[in-house]
């Protein structure tokens, strides 16, 4: 009885320390007596204590708010405590650096462009130009004659496939389109599997002795393996793991404990997914994307070479317009000082000098048309071809040295169309849209079906004191486990998969529409051309027909005003009337070149013996 009233003396004295350290000096200060008016003191000094919601005059704490107090003190006490707030405090510090941009409000990777280029628009200035003193010699021996270039048709084709800006992005996409199929295909890949676990517990546990006591366990596993997908939509995964269990149990036989286990597993759905169709259902796609990104090329490289054919023919006209334009400048300046010869000495009155003088005038301004003519007209082929010191802002002159070969065809209209129909890329490309469809349809009728799923698992299991003794076990096959499953999925309704197949459905039937509708606008588009080469040809015969009888008329004209006959007015009227039957026949050529080259791009191929192939340009990863 002595031994148990000393130990309880020993534990009230321990609290009362412990509430002293946690309120500071007992109530009444030191050396004071009564004390009896606090709480916490009654309690310590063994009296009955008020309520535990009864709150001390002196402190105002209750006595429920002091035990927590105690708890929290005998906590932080504990190492375990300290180690687990400094780790705590650690994560904290290194989440703040390393995602303090998480709470910037400014996005270093957003492009900010100023209010003020979307809301303001910029005026153009310019500067008012100097009054020529006097009208400019076409002729001119003091300027420097610009660098001229002679590019033949088959020299601007060549230059215009190796660098045209149009053509290198879309040479680019079908590389891209290659690297999406590889993509595709990646996904049957066998993966390696591995993974390392390291858990240590210490759950609390209550006792019949109104104790509680802590049940520690440290566990470390890890584990290798390796997944296969199959074409037909299954899985094959083969598993290994070793473990190692300590709990500190008495009760336990092995502490530590190793335990493996081998496992082969096999799930295949029977249903939905199911089938290589199915599971390849995406590389078919990627792989019609593929063809139809080759075609659309084929078509650019088709387009960009008449775009640059029809260019070149354009350039041709224009300089040969303007060496019309500058022989008729000519025979005015010449008429011009006959006239003035004719004044002179009394044979014509001084107006026709005015006339000729006009006409000159008149001629030297088709000459300035022209000449800006050609100007664009370079321009337009320099950025067709690319080329580097070629820019459209050099001062270089392109001669075209081809020649146009006016030569009759005979057209056969049947022939052609069918041509066009084999050959026409946007038809070849509607028929892999439609294969697409196909494929997709088909797709979507699976995707309709319930998800039905067969798996089958074997499973090797070792223990052992040591992991030598576990994995003998394991490779004597003893411990076997054989388990197989059966997943059944029905979608109630099913309304998602069935909207999905109608869709499919209905784009296969507007692409089918749109062949049909595409092939009408080909086979128009063919004849279209057939009729304007025959119209340009037969433009052909009758402006150089009409340049003949006017080169004849003019000649006679000026025979007339040499003799008197006739005024300078009749002349210049007939000059004039040549020069535009010359610009005629120029202009005929050059449309016709045009139309065989319309023609042959209605039909889905080139002019010229020369073939011309292209190859995907596969960008560097640097």
């Amino acid at each position: 009885m002595s031994k148990q009233m000393t130990e309880g003396s020993r534990q009230m004295t321990d609290k009362k320390r412990r509430w002293t350290k946690v309120l500071g000096t007992p109530c009444g200060g030191r050396g004071t007596k009564d004390d009896s008016s606090c709480v916490i003191r009654s309690s310590c000094r063994g009296r009955p204590a008020l309520e535990s919601r009864a709150r001390c005059p002196r402190h105002g704490w209750t006595m429920d708010e002091v035990l927590l107090a105690l708890r929290l003190s005998s906590l932080v006490r504990r190492p375990s405590f300290i180690r687990s707030s400094v780790f705590c405090l650690l994560i904290s510090v290194l989440c703040l650096m390393c995602g303090c941009d998480l709470f910037s409000k400014k996005d270093p990777y957003a492009l900010q462009i100023p209010p003020e280029r979307f809301r303001k628009v910029q005026t153009l200035e310019l500067k008012e130009a100097k009054p020529e003193e006097q009208v400019r010699d076409i002729n001119d021996v003091n300027e420097a004659p610009a660098k001229e270039l002679e590019l033949s048709l088959e020299q601007c084709r060549a230059m215009t496939l190796e660098n045209n800006l149009e053509l290198k992005v879309q040479l680019i996409s079908p590389a891209m389109a290659a690297e999406r199929v590889s993509q595709e295909e990646a996904r049957f890949e066998a993966a390696f599997t591995s993974n390392v676990n390291y858990v240590k517990q210490d759950t609390p546990t209550a006792s019949f002795l109104d104790e509680i006591s802590g049940s520690q366990t440290d566990y470390f596993g890890a584990g290798l393996g390796v997944q296969v997908p199959l074409r037909t939509g299954g899985t094959i995964n083969f598993d290994m793991a070793d473990a190692r269990l300590k709990t500190g149990s008495p009760y336990s036989i092995f502490d530590p404990s190793y335990s493996s286990d081998m496992s082969l597993s096999i799930s295949q759905p029977l249903l939905r997914n199911a089938g290589r169709r199915v599971n390849t259902y995406s590389i078919r796609i990627a792989e019609y994307e593929r063809q139809i990104t080759d075609a659309r090329t084929k078509l650019e490289v088709i387009s960009v070479i008449a775009a640059v054919d029809r260019v070149y023919w354009r350039l041709y006209a224009a300089r040969r317009e303007l060496e019309v334009r500058k022989k008729q400048y000519d025979l005015a300046e010449a008429l011009y000082q006959q006239a003035l010869r004719f004044v002179d000495a009394g044979d014509k009155p001084q107006v026709e000098v005015i006339r000729t003088e006009a006409g000159v005038a008149q001629q030297l301004e088709a000459i300035i048309i022209s000449e800006n003519n050609v100007r664009d007209r370079e321009r337009e082929l320099k950025r067709t071809l690319n080329k580097v010191g070629l820019g459209m802002q050099t001062p270089t002159v392109l001669i075209p040295g081809t020649e146009p070969d006016p030569v009759r065809y005979e057209l056969e209209r049947k022939r052609l169309v069918t041509t066009a129909m084999e050959h026409r890329m946007e038809l070849l490309e509607l028929e892999l849209q439609i294969a697409e469809d196909v494929a997709g349809v088909e797709y979507a009728k699976n995707q309709t079906l319930p998800l039905v799923t067969l798996g089958y698992t074997y499973n090797i299991n070792g223990l052992g004191a040591t992991r030598d003794d576990s994995f003998d076990l394991l490779f004597d096959t003893r411990f076997e486990d054989h388990r197989v499953g059966l997943q059944l999925e029905v979608p109630l309704g099913n309304g998602a998969a069935k909207s999905r197949l109608r869709q499919a459905f209905y784009q296969r039937r507007q692409r089918l529409a749109s062949r049909e509708n595409r092939q009408a606008m080909i086979e128009l588009e063919v004849l279209n051309a057939v009729d304007q080469l025959e119209a340009n040809w037969q433009r052909v015969l009758a402006s150089r027909q009409s340049t003949i009888l006017d080169g004849r008329l003019f000649e006679a004209e000026k025979r007339q005003f040499e003799l008197g006959l006739n005024t300078s007015t009749d002349v210049l009227q007939t000059q004039a009337n040549f020069a535009n039957s010359q610009s005629a026949e120029i202009q005929a050529l050059a449309e016709y070149q045009i139309a065989l080259v319309d023609l042959a791009y209605a039909t889905g191929t080139l002019l010229g013996a020369a073939k011309v192939g292209w190859e995907p340009i596969v960008p560097t990863t640097d």
